[in-house]
C-alpha cells in the first residue's frame, strides 16, 4: 500500500488543471526556419495576393456568418446552423494535410479541444481535400479525449471558401513550384481548378455572429487558438 502522504500528493496532482497547450506561433516559426531559402519566393507571392485584395472580403467581427452544409470526412453532412443551436462554434479553414503549417495548426487545436469542451465550444475544420487527406486531419483531432467537440468537413471544389472570399487561383509560378515539389492538387482536391484556400479562423457565438476573425494569405501565419477561445468564453 502507498503511504498516506504519497496518496495525498497524488490526489493533489490529479486535481490540478492540465497545463495550457504550447503557443502555436513559435511552432510555425520553427518550420519557417527549416527552409529559409524559400522565404523570398513566398514573400513575393504574399505581396501579390495582398495587393490583389485576396481575403479582404472575408467575414468581419460583428457580421453574421453565412450558414452552410458540407460533407464530413467520414460521410454524411453537417450544417453549421445545427451546431450553433448547441453553442458557440470555431470555424477553421486550412489548406490540408499536405501543408506542414496546417498540420501543426490542427494539432494545436486538438490540444485545445478539452478547453473548448469545458467552455461548450465546438470546432469545425474545413479543408478542400477529399478522401484520405480529410480523414488524416480528422485522425489528428480524434486523438483528443474531447474529440466529440470537433468535426472535419470537406469543402468540395472550395465552394464555401470561394463564397466567403477565402479561395484564389494560385497562378502558374505557385502551381509550378508545388508541382516540382511533388504535389498534385488535382489529386489532393479532386479538381484541376488550381484554386487554394486562404487559411482563416472565425469564432462564432450562438447567434452565428462573428466574435473573432482571422484571414491571412500568408499561410505561414495562423491565429492562436487560445486567443480565439478567449473571445467566446
Amino acid at each position: 500500500m502507498f503511504p498516506r502522504g504519497r496518496i495525498a500528493a497524488y490526489e493533489t496532482m490529479m486535481d490540478r488543471p492540465a497545463p495550457p497547450p504550447a503557443p502555436l506561433g513559435p511552432q510555425l516559426a520553427q518550420i519557417r526556419r527549416r527552409n529559409p531559402d524559400l522565404g523570398p519566393f513566398f514573400d513575393e507571392v504574399v505581396i501579390g495576393l495582398r495587393a490583389a485584395g485576396v481575403g479582404a472580403a472575408a467575414p468581419k467581427v460583428g457580421e453574421l456568418f453565412p450558414d452552410f452544409s458540407l460533407p464530413t470526412a467520414h460521410g454524411g453532412y453537417c450544417r453549421l446552423g445545427e451546431l450553433l443551436d448547441q453553442g458557440p462554434v470555431i470555424v477553421n479553414f486550412s489548406r490540408g494535410r499536405w501543408c506542414p503549417y496546417c498540420v501543426h495548426e490542427v494539432s494545436a487545436w486538438a490540444e485545445m479541444l478539452p478547453a473548448l469542451a469545458d467552455a461548450g465550444v465546438r470546432f469545425i475544420e474545413i479543408t478542400g481535400e477529399t478522401g484520405g487527406g480529410a480523414r488524416a486531419l480528422g485522425a489528428v483531432l480524434e486523438a483528443s479525449p474531447a474529440a466529440a467537440m470537433a468535426k472535419v468537413l470537406c469543402d468540395v471544389d472550395h465552394g464555401v471558401a470561394l463564397s466567403l472570399g477565402l479561395a484564389f487561383f494560385a497562378g502558374d509560378p505557385l502551381l509550378d513550384f508545388y508541382t516540382k515539389a511533388g504535389l498534385d492538387f488535382h489529386d489532393l482536391y479532386g479538381s484541376p481548378s488550381g484554386f487554394l484556400p486562404v487559411p482563416a479562423t472565425f469564432g462564432l457565438d450562438r447567434a452565428g455572429r462573428v466574435r473573432f476573425a482571422y484571414a491571412d494569405v500568408d499561410f505561414r501565419e495562423r491565429a492562436e487558438p487560445a486567443d480565439v477561445l478567449a473571445t467566446l468564453r
